[in-house]
């Protein structure tokens, strides 16, 4: 992996600084030592450790196409263009968890009923990106509310969003069944009223203090907007291709007290293999001022039948933050190596690249930069209240030299395109709705004509508040 110039200076510039304060972070060496406390050991039983309790989440969002773009719904039958979609949802979740049974190797399990309610159910605020947007990706279609064939709403639907067993010695838990699931490879992706889940065997152990563990094989996904299961796909891929098992393994450790670090390896069968590492590094006191250095780096290369065709891909951020006290500032750059977007999987929040924001930034040989600048009212006597603003622009993004037929990029010449946006989030500190948060963006991108995601404006208000019924 070869740093640009502009990142070594970014590197340069942040080290000085932060080396000008006081280290007040800690950067003691954590050795690995066998975790004497067993988890299992504290098992209450099955029905004593069983809790009760769920989320609702009042989901809007209002999106305009700029320069041409158009989304389309149906209209007496005929494909009609429209520059203006809006989606709004209320999902529920209901989430019964039991707990351990107590012996050598405890059992409980876990299931939670999602439920949807559309309340915008008109079928032209609810259009498609299909044939739409310049750029859009083919099949994009509505993936915020469930629709009819036809384009009407699913005025109400509901599914098992979670239904698994697990099993537990010591401080090593092995699940089966549909769940949660958090790794930079597959990861549980919320961003809509409901989240996506796994089908599958998962491994998660801690018998190691700064030493973790994690396994895991999946066969199908539980989409976000749909009430059946699917075999995974690609995020971006041109053709309709499927995979019929997504397995991953990796570990977690922290060197330093400072210092976390991340290896995962995975296979996608017939698409490809992927590897990952990442690093958390903080320095300074943030009441002076912190220096927080991430770096997020991405192998991906074909396997087996290639469905995805052939692919050698490079990618990494590098991110470094300053705090002080209520302010932080970040600088993020962001470099793809390959032909290639870089991909990851469908329904899934498997791209922990510093500038994936409203675009990924992941166009084939792309490279961009973040500004971010954010605000905790905390310190101004506001506690749960913060602001956020940020800007990135890519460039450089070039296809041309691409041989397979997965992606649509060949007409990708200097594409180039740029971001801006700005976010609130407040978190009720007290009383019965306590930790409910609600949150606003307002979100603006701008694309050259063959940039994939085109120009779009989109304001989101999201509410979620939890709940306890036992």
């Amino acid at each position: 992996m070869k740093l640009s110039s502009t990142a070594i200076l970014a590197l340069a510039i942040s080290s000085i600084t932060a080396t000008a304060y006081a280290e007040e972070q800690s950067q003691a060496f954590t050795p690995v030592t066998v975790n004497e406390k067993s988890a299992q050991a504290d098992a209450t039983g099955f029905l004593e450790g069983s809790t009760i309790s769920g989320t609702t989440r009042n989901w809007y969002a209002n999106e305009q196409l700029k320069r041409g773009g158009k989304f389309t719904y149906r209209k007496d039958g005929v494909a009609t263009p429209t520059d203006r979609r809006i989606n709004w949802v209320q999902g529920t979740i209901v989430n019964y968890t039991s707990g351990f049974t107590q012996g050598t190797v405890g059992v409980s399990t876990e299931v939670a009923a999602y439920n949807a309610v559309a309340l915008e159910r008109d079928r032209k605020d609810l259009a498609s990106n299909n044939g739409g947007a310049p750029g859009s990706r083919p099949g994009a279609g509505n993936n915020r509310t469930l629709t009819k064939e036809g384009g009407d709403a699913e005025g109400q639907w509901s599914k098992l969003g979670l239904a698994n067993v697990k099993f537990r010695v010591s401080n090593t838990t092995l699940t089966a069944g549909r769940q949660n699931f958090s790794t930079p490879i597959v990861d549980t992706i919320g961003n809509r009223a409901l989240p996506s889940s796994f089908e599958g065997v998962s491994l998660h152990s801690e018998e190691l203090n700064n030493l973790s563990f994690d396994a895991g094989s999946f066969d199908r996904v539980s989409p976000r907007t749909e009430e059946s299961l699917s075999k995974f796909r690609s995020e971006y891929t041109n053709n309709k291709a499927e995979t019929d098992r997504v397995s991953i393994v990796g570990l977690n450790y922290q060197p330093l007290k400072s210092l976390k670090t991340s290896l995962y390896a995975s296979k996608v069968e017939d698409f490809w293999n992927q590897y990952y590492f990442g690093a958390t590094h903080e320095l300074g006191d943030s009441n002076i001022v912190s220096l927080t250095t991430g770096l997020n780096y991405y192998k991906t290369v074909d396997t087996g039948k290639k469905e995805m065709g052939e692919i050698d891909n490079d990618t990494y951020s590098l991110s470094f933050g300053l705090t002080h006290q209520a302010h932080s500032l970040t600088f993020s750059y962001q470099e793809i190596n390959g032909n290639e977007y870089f991909d990851y999987l469908h329904e899934t929040n498997g791209i922990y690249l510093a500038n994936s924001l409203l675009s990924d930034f992941n166009g084939p040989n792309e490279k961009s930069f973040q500004v971010a600048y954010g605000l905790n009212m905390a310190e101004y006597g506001v506690p749960g209240l913060k602001f956020n603003i940020y800007q990135a622009r890519g460039w450089g993004i070039d296809g041309t030299h691409y041989t397979g037929t997965a992606y649509d990029v060949r007409n990708m010449d200097g594409e180039h395109h740029y971001e801006y946006g700005i976010g609130a989030t407040y978190a009720v500190q007290s009383g019965p709705l306590k930790a409910t948060t609600i949150r606003g963006t307002y979100t603006a991108h701008r694309a050259s004509e063959n940039q994939s995601d085109g120009s779009i404006n989109e304001f989101r208000l999201v509410t979620t508040i939890p709940f306890n019924i036992l």
